[in-house]
């Protein structure tokens, strides 16, 4: 007899699954020992079935999330018929493990009940350091990836049970912060077996047979509501191109191209087009693209999409071997994360000439990652300060400030924890005046901080971009303000590249200024409510000689006597700048 699917039971295991994923992930943050995993959560969960499709995601970095399925193919490919309850896997390697970059180290581990393996409980976390020429792993200037840290096939870390004490070893003397990886390392286990736990109490409950049933349920209902909304997108092909400034004091700009095709209810991503892959270390793996293109695609579709691996079947992603977006052994790959967030904002380029009500304009261009490192005597000091930024503005309101990229999900690491932890001191973090693209909808301002070096002989890398390239608007709206590095602000400053090939060096008393680009504006900057203009000076978030003649806004007055807005001359010059635009 046909079993028939109850939608209230269906919604229960749904939320089910996702309680579980958000529980791994909350027990990984607060188990955490490095700044990296703990106060920036770059990291990421999620449940599977046997069959490791995904259940069900944390909410965590959509660009881990995607590629989960990938690796737990690799997993269950490798070890079919060695798989033991007990068992708790590692890896890491993008080309022998279906990793992402070596820093980003999986746990997982296989849930067993009554002796069949009915599950997986997963979890991916950025580790501070994994060795290689540079500290923290992500170095730019690696032209291929036996410079960038220690590489993991998929290894059993423990195996029924028992620790595979040399593959601690191993790590353990490879890595210049051996108590951090350690740490967060052992929070992962923990945050595993956790959700295992609390998985096999779900899967109890109901019993195997009507589990099995609606895990199956779960994904067609996914794909079912994805192909709904892909059906709403006007049919056709659109195509953008985006940029990555390039590496080094001599940047060559690297190009990502996308075609999204749209039939029907089913969508088609190719990537040809794009750059070669390239000698340093922004290489992306397939695995990795499609991460991107998942998580862009989910991004335009309603919430009650379930995240989970039935919604990908409607999206097919391609792109050639060889290139910027599908690397091939043994391409760099370490600073990968710049063209993860390059790859969403390039989707997003694409989508908005098909479902522009639906898309930002361009925002910072994604997370920098600064790292500080040197050592103490014998012992090492990695700080990686993953700074997030602003969003663009949009068709209903202004671009937002001081979040995260679509992509990441993470946070800003706090001042204290920095200033504890290191020997840096925090002299300047806020928002940037001017700084966001004008348009009717204003782009997010710009992020600044700056670091003081405490100590002599501080290695500082930089990963950023968006200066030759800074983010463009939408629908009629202009760029955001352009990114910049610089040592010693000042008459004497030196400005520095925004991927560094090679790591540059702070003394005691050195400043480090890190400027993020600022949020594109949509739409016509003239028809931006003058109030709003006249608000946003009230903020210091505008100046008045901006309000003039990025707006058109005249704004009278200063702080002592207060700030208004000439409303004649305001409609002179408006009047002024919209016959400039018609010619």
């Amino acid at each position: 007899m046909e079993k028939t699917t109850d939608p209230v039971l269906l919604e229960v295991i749904k939320n089910g699954f996702e309680t579980i994923a958000d529980e791994i992930a909350l027990i990984l943050l607060r188990t955490a020992y490095s700044a990296i995993v703990r106060d920036a959560m770059d990291y990421s969960t999620a449940i599977c079935d046997s069959r490791g499709r995904t259940l069900a995601q944390g909410l965590t970095t959509p660009l881990h999330l995607g590629s989960f399925y990938d690796a737990m193919q690799h997993v269950i490919g490798q070890y079919e018929g060695r798989i033991e309850p007990g068992d708790v896997f590692i890896g890491n390697d993008p080309y022998v493990a279906s990793g992402q970059h070596l820093p980003d180290i999986y746990i997982i581990l296989p849930i067993f009940i009554d002796g069949a393996l009915e599950g997986w409980s997963t979890t991916v976390a950025h580790h501070v350091d994994v060795g290689g020429i540079i500290p923290g792993s992500n170095s730019l200037g690696a032209t291929e990836i036996y410079q960038e840290g220690l590489r993991l096939p998929f290894l059993k870390l423990y195996d029924k049970g028992n620790l595979n004490q040399a593959i601690w070893d191993i790590i353990l003397v490879n890595v210049r912060v051996p108590e951090l990886l350690l740490g967060d390392l052992h929070a992962q286990s923990v945050a595993c077996h956790v959700g295992a736990r609390e998985f096999e109490e779900l899967f109890r409950r109901y019993g195997a047979e009507t589990m099995h049933f609606y895990i199956d349920e779960l994904h067609d209902y996914a794909e079912a509501l994805a192909r709904s909304e892909i059906a709403e997108i006007p049919d056709g092909t659109y195509e953008f191109t985006d940029h990555i400034d390039g590496l080094g004091e001599n940047p060559e700009t690297i190009v990502f191209h996308v075609s999204l095709t749209v039939r029907g209810d089913e969508v088609v991503v190719d990537w040809t087009g794009s750059s070669s892959q390239v000698k340093g270390g922004v290489n992306a793996t397939l695995a990795f693209t499609k991460a991107a293109t998942f998580a862009a695609l989910r991004s335009v579709m309603g919430s009650e999409v379930p995240n989970c691996h039935g919604y990908t079947r409607a999206i097919t992603v391609t792109a050639p071997e060889r290139t910027i977006v599908n690397s091939v052994h043994p391409a760099a790959c370490g600073a990968r994360g710049i063209s993860g967030f390059r790859m969403i904002d390039c989707l997003f380029g694409a989508l908005a000439k098909a479902v522009p009500e639906k898309v930002a304009a361009d925002g910072c261009g994604g997370a920098t990652l600064a790292t500080f490192a040197g050592y103490r005597g014998t012992k090492a000091f990695v700080f990686n300060d993953i700074l997030m930024g602003s969003w663009g503005g949009t068709a209903p309101h202004d671009g937002q400030e001081g979040v995260p990229h679509m992509g990441a999900n993470q946070s800003n690491i706090p001042i204290e924890t920095i200033e504890i932890d290191f020997p840096l001191r925090i002299e300047h973090y806020g928002l940037v005046a001017d700084s966001g693209g004008p348009g009717k909808h204003r782009g997010g301002l710009a992020i600044i901080r700056e670091y003081r070096a405490l100590e002599d002989n501080i290695l500082l890398s930089i990963r950023s971009d968006k200066r030759a390239h800074p983010p463009h608007g939408l629908a009629g709206g202009s760029p955001g303000a352009a990114s910049w590095n610089i040592v010693n602000p000042g008459r004497d400053q030196r400005i520095l590249p925004v991927l560094f090939a090679h790591p540059d060096n702070l003394d005691e008393g050195d400043v480090f200024r890190h400027i993020k680009a600022g949020g594109g504006g949509y739409g016509n900057p003239v028809e931006r409510d003058a109030e709003a203009v006249l608000a946003d000076v009230l903020a210091e978030k505008v100046t008045p000689d901006h309000a003039a003649e990025a707006y058109g806004v005249i704004v009278i007055g200063d702080v002592d006597i207060g700030y208004s807005i000439d409303r004649a001359a305001t409609a002179r010059r408006r009047q002024s700048m919209e016959t400039e635009l018609s010619r």
